[in-house]
């Protein structure tokens, strides 16, 4: 089942939606509380026909897909283009619900088969009557987001510069067999690479073997794809002899400086950076503080604490996009916030009581739960050619 969304809070959340819907024109009856008035055209060649005037309240909208296409709708203000509500992925043949709450106002179904370049925007129908409507979100395109991709990659081009300077060391540390050099040498380089959060997807196979895991190799530990900093970590906080480790470090080294020389010429896909910004946390909660990544450093909350910094960063990058569209970006400052003293003056997860650790978790989770938020509210969207709004103040719907 592809995702209905609705807007909630400035938000676009997952709304309840059962099986994968229902087909057009087949035996199959909406549930109790789904009647609309009538079954409304998604595909782009009739989008919107058969939407009639309403009154203001809570809406359910039968959307059918009579084209042969995949479609893509979205409920917007017709003046402004903000967004109310919208489906992903309707297949060709079917009937899914769209509920929303609208207020006094003009409103638009807007269209697109999948892989248009343009969506097409149906007739205007005018609701009427008391009554506040849901919030909206004005889209976000690419344009908006092109500043803070550029940006961000010249935030990660300085922050390779300072990662390669830190695995020279290491490298050094390491050659001259001097372990308690080495361990702090890793641990400074790791947590650098760390801070570079929302580049990872530019990375490749490049950032495997600079931070990969031995999950899924199929000798673990000892398989030979298994390098980088996790594979001398596991070397040097478990008493490998240290001329074994000089290869380790050779190669992590150089595939620091290869990621440096292959980062310049990539670009971060302005589409990623919201998106980002929910994973790095999400990573740091399935592999930090459950401590699966920890290979004996005993880092795990030194990394989160990095991890963190890394999506302070996008968020920051991204606050000029957000500001007027995500009225709790001021609650996503004050969890960062709250996981930050959590993290503060603490490395390895061991040393935490069991109260400790639940209440780190519950506070990733949160911010985690919000910044899920950024990523959809932020997510690029396509508007008809000609027809880019301008940004308003965020509105709570009433109209």
């Amino acid at each position: 089942m592809r995702a209905v969304f609705v807007i909630v809070g400035a938000a676009l959340l997952l709304a309840a939606a059962a099986g994968d819907g229902l087909p057009a024109g087949g035996a199959g009856r909406p549930a109790r509380g789904m009647a609309a008035r009538g079954v409304v055209e998604a595909a782009a060649g009739r989008c919107g026909a058969g939407w009639t005037p309403a009154r203001a309240g809570r809406q359910t909208l039968m959307l059918r897909n009579g084209g042969s296409a995949v479609a893509e709708v979205a409920l917007v203000d017709a003046g402004s283009g903000a967004v109310y509500a919208e489906i992903e992925g309707l297949a060709p043949g079917t009937v899914r619900p769209m509920r929303v709450r609208l207020g006094a106002g003009v409103y638009a179904l807007r269209c697109a088969d999948h892989g248009a370049v343009d969506p097409v925007t149906g007739p205007p129908v005018r609701v009427t009557g008391p009554g506040r409507g849901g919030p909206a979100v004005v889209p976000v395109g690419e344009n908006d987001l092109y500043g803070p991709a550029r940006a961000y990659e010249r935030h990660v081009a300085a922050g390779l510069g300072r990662l390669a300077a830190r695995t020279d060391g290491l490298r050094a540390a390491v050659r001259l067999r001097d372990r308690r050099a080495a361990k702090a040498a890793w641990t400074s380089a790791h947590l650098a690479y760390a801070r570079l959060g929302a580049a990872y997807g530019a990375f490749g196979d490049l950032g495997d073997a600079v931070d990969g895991l031995p999950d899924g190799l199929p000798r673990g530990v000892r398989d030979a794809g298994f390098t980088g900093f996790h594979r001398l970590e596991r070397g040097l906080w478990r008493g490998e002899p240290m001329a074994a480790l000089a290869p380790v470090a050779d190669r992590l080294a150089r595939d620091v400086r290869a990621l440096r020389t292959a980062f310049a010429g990539e670009r971060v896909d302005p589409a990623d950076l919201p998106l980002r910004a929910h994973e790095i946390l999400e990573d740091t909660l399935r592999l930090q503080l459950t401590g699966a990544a920890d290979q004996g450093s005993g880092t795990a909350l030194r990394t989160a604490a990095a991890d963190l910094a890394g999506t302070r960063e996008v968020v920051g990058l991204l606050r000029p996009v957000l500001r007027p569209r995500f009225p709790a970006l001021g609650e996503v400052d004050r969890w960062m916030d709250r996981l930050g003293a959590l993290l503060e003056g603490w490395s390895s997860l061991a040393r935490l009581s069991r109260e400790e650790r639940e209440r780190l978790n519950g506070t990733a989770g949160r911010l985690v739960e919000l910044l899920a938020s950024v990523a959809t509210i932020a997510e690029p969207r396509r508007t008809p050619a000609g027809a880019r709004p301008p940004t308003p103040p965020v509105t709570g719907g009433g109209r």
